[in-house]
């Protein structure tokens, strides 16, 4: 009896600790293709109120700047480096330092030239932090499939 109330005990403490993981970047995923051999991946982030995701351009020194990054394919390469809007800069006393982050919602985008005219698939992953201005959350890493019809 003892040991099927100490199951029990341990379920319902698991389950309170699932429950309380906190995602308050959502990430959504488009391609669109803008030529025969181009076209352009769309990357979403949308943030809980409250809460900023960090720029790619993030000084060394601070908080772990959003990283994107493409798995190589031999039927697509990429056209210059992923894009981003101009950031919010602003001094954070947890860095002690001025740091560049998006709230509410950003949008990152890659140009890539493909080989083939069909469908095409482009995998990769997001690796980013995300604070508020009572606490930081570890770095998450996230993969990502692309579809370009």
């Amino acid at each position: 009896m003892k040991k099927l109330i100490l199951i029990l005990v341990l379920m319902c403490a698991g389950a309170t600790l699932r429950a309380q993981i906190l995602t308050p970047v959502k990430w959504a995923y488009a391609g669109k293709r803008i030529s025969k051999t181009e076209a352009v991946i769309l990357i979403k982030a949308t943030m809980d109120d409250g809460w900023h995701l960090y720029s790619q351009n993030t000084t060394e020194g601070g908080p772990v700047k959003t990283t994107i990054t493409f798995t190589p394919d031999a039927k697509y390469k990429m056209i210059g480096k992923t894009i981003e809007p101009k950031a919010i800069t602003e001094f954070e006393k947890a860095f002690n330092m001025n740091v560049s982050f998006f709230e509410h919602s950003v949008v990152f985008q890659q140009k890539i030239k493909m080989s083939t005219a069909g469908p095409l698939t482009v995998k990769g992953t997001v690796e980013y932090m995300t604070c508020n201005d009572q606490k930081c959350l570890p770095p998450d890493q996230l993969s990502f499939t692309v579809t370009i019809k």
